[in-house]
């Protein structure tokens, strides 16, 4: 791929889509801008490819690859499934062997119809529908206690699959991050400088990893937890929300780009 100058990795909900209408139009001027210089935008997302391929095409970024399922698994440019499912396949077959006093407990996408995970998400039926199709990694309820919980990691561990706690769901993979997965897309770049945007606690793994962290503001997400004085003051702050901040934001890191360029 053609060497870049910088790299916009970014959130989808409540970051580059508002959180109410899911729309990116109020981010247009700064998505026209990165066009028009050349440098790779790249979703870096929960959800699956089914969901994350059309939302790209949308935007038009399909020429870029995307993080998919919080870092599982990478949607290769111009692809609009990612057809393996061989990781997801791995841990449902894991889940079989672990012992059913446990696995009673987990109750995973895989698990439920379209409508239960409608109901469980609140995403309407069809992008439930989209949700359910899985490639790298299996989100599910878990409805017992923290004990039984780190008994049912172990024996997912002892097959090689990793469990991560978030606000609603464990998530189950074969392991890989958001940041693993940056440092991965960023080689491809030949290691451009990285912009990274998202707006809640789940994004600041990808915040810290990049060289220009920035946070959306958010007033429905929770907030960071606390942090090294150091790492809080890196983090650079929009005052709008959603895609207007995402928009604000980028402008102004192009123009401070712009400005270091000519010496102004």
């Amino acid at each position: 791929m053609t060497k870049a100058a910088l790299i916009v990795f970014t959130d989808l909900d409540g970051t580059l889509l508002d959180h109410e209408t899911y729309s990116h139009a109020a981010a247009g001027p700064a998505l026209q801008r990165l066009r028009e210089r050349g440098i790779p935008v790249i979703l870096a997302s929960s959800k699956t490819a089914a969901e994350v391929a059309p939302l790209r095409a949308e935007i038009g970024l399909s020429a870029y690859p995307a993080i998919i399922e919080n870092g599982a698994g990478i949607l290769p440019p111009h692809d609009s499934s990612a057809r393996d499912a061989g990781d997801y396949a791995r841990i449902r077959a894991a889940l079989d062997m672990v012992p059913a006093e446990l696995r009673r407990h987990f109750i995973g996408f895989g698990d439920m119809s379209d409508a239960e995970v409608a109901r469980s998400t609140g995403l309407d039926l069809n992008r439930a529908r989209l949700a359910r199709q899985r490639n790298h990694s299996e989100p599910g309820e878990w409805t017992s206690n923290e004990d039984e919980r780190a008994a049912f990691e172990r024996h997912l561990a002892d097959r090689g699959i990793t469990a991560r706690y978030g606000g609603r769901y464990l998530t189950l993979s074969l392991g890989g991050t958001k940041a693993d997965r940056m440092d991965e897309i960023a080689a491809l770049y030949g290691q451009p400088r990285r912009i990274a945007l998202g707006d809640a606690p789940n994004d600041l793994e990808m915040l810290l990893a990049s060289d220009v962290p920035v946070l959306i503001r958010n007033p429905h997400a929770r907030p960071l937890p606390p942090m090294p004085k150091d790492q809080a003051g890196h983090i650079l702050k929009s005052t709008r929300t959603g895609p207007a901040g995402w928009n604000e934001m980028i402008l102004s890191l192009l123009s401070e780009a712009i400005s270091r360029q000519t010496g102004a």
